[in-house]
């Protein structure tokens, strides 16, 4: 599985948005990892910002 699903597997399993911060906690990924695997999803439109550095799926 890669990372970015992994992120959004962990995001819709949560019942509110998650700071990339949350988001490695509950996958145990590296944190630097998150940030590029969030900024791509960012770039598709899989995530959205329901509010400042928080983060849900679309």
């Amino acid at each position: 599985m890669e990372v970015t699903e992994k992120i959004i597997e962990a995001m819709k399993k949560s019942a509110q948005p998650m700071s990339a911060g949350q988001v490695a906690d509950a996958t145990g990924i590296d944190r630097k990892e998150i940030d590029k695997a969030m900024k791509v999803l960012k770039k598709e439109e899989k995530i959205v910002s329901p509010k400042r550095c928080y983060w849900e799926p679309k």
